[in-house]
């Protein structure tokens, strides 16, 4: 999930009592999958969607496809004995699905960073490696707290985080990445939007007059900053752009505090 999306989330079912660990997992989420590989049940996976490209070793899991509303004829193909999606409504259908074929499945929401150890929780409960996974819940949710009560380094810069440009998407209060930025140091402009993400206007944000504009996955300065209708925003006319790319900024995954460590160097670079 590059951006925050606008989606139901729903709280992870318990599995079955004295179910037995599953040896056939099918991952619709990145996010997920690089979990299971951390957590010692890479083994397990035996499917994938096209966008689980981390760690390397997921690249070697046969691709399903899309990881919303995915292809469930290519996910029963994988003979799963546990199918895990990101909780949504677009992943609704699915669910059913494959829950009336017999296949047990759960949804787990992935919007905050809160929710990262408690899906590695979850994930270690459901193949077996409760262990390794409550170990690695549990330093995670350590290094966030610490991170998130560590003192502002410098006067906060404020940072739009802009996903996409026509029509301008934002990210909002809701997602992960609003939280990167706030423990790197920088308030996002966008924060009171309960959403993860947003469609606002241009004019919008040239009356929130960011310092800074956070781009996603994107290089370079963008050729749309040279439109019109952009110039009424004063960090597009001034060139004040940060281009941010890798999925440790895509995704929440157990890498995020090195996405924090980055922006706050990057923050600092283009103080003016």
């Amino acid at each position: 999930m590059a951006v925050g999306l606008t989606l139901a989330a729903c709280r992870p079912a318990p599995p079955a009592a004295n179910t037995a660990p599953a040896r056939r997992v099918v991952s619709l989420s990145p996010a997920f999958t690089e979990l299971l590989f951390a957590i010692g049940a890479g083994d397990r996976v035996v499917g994938r969607t096209a966008w689980c490209d981390a760690p390397a070793a997921a690249l070697a899991v046969p691709s399903v496809g899309d990881g919303l509303a995915p292809n469930v004829e290519a996910v029963l193909a994988r003979a799963p004995d546990l199918v895990v999606l990101y909780a949504s409504g677009t992943n609704a259908s699915a669910v059913d699905r494959l829950a009336a074929l017999g296949v047990p499945t759960r949804t787990l929401p992935m919007d905050r960073l809160d929710d990262v150890p408690a899906a590695a929780r979850a994930l270690g409960q459901w193949t077996g490696t409760a262990g390794h996974a409550d170990s690695l819940a549990a330093a995670f949710a350590r290094a966030v707290d610490s991170a998130r009560r560590a003192p502002p380094s410098a006067p906060a810069r404020r940072v739009l985080l802009l996903a996409w440009e026509e029509p301008p998407i934002v990210i909002g209060g809701g997602s992960f990445q609003d939280e990167l930025v706030t423990l790197a140091g920088a308030v996002n402009v966008f924060a009171d939007l309960a959403l993860p993400s947003a469609q606002v206007t241009v004019e919008a944000i040239a009356a929130r007059d960011p310092d800074l504009i956070v781009l996603l996955d994107a290089d370079g300065m963008p050729a749309w900053s040279a439109r019109p209708e952009w110039q009424v925003v004063r960090a597009v006319r001034e060139g004040r752009f940060l281009p941010v790319r890798g999925t440790a900024f895509a995704r929440p995954t157990l890498r995020a505090l090195e996405a924090v460590r980055t922006l706050r160097d990057a923050f600092a670079e283009t103080r003016p």
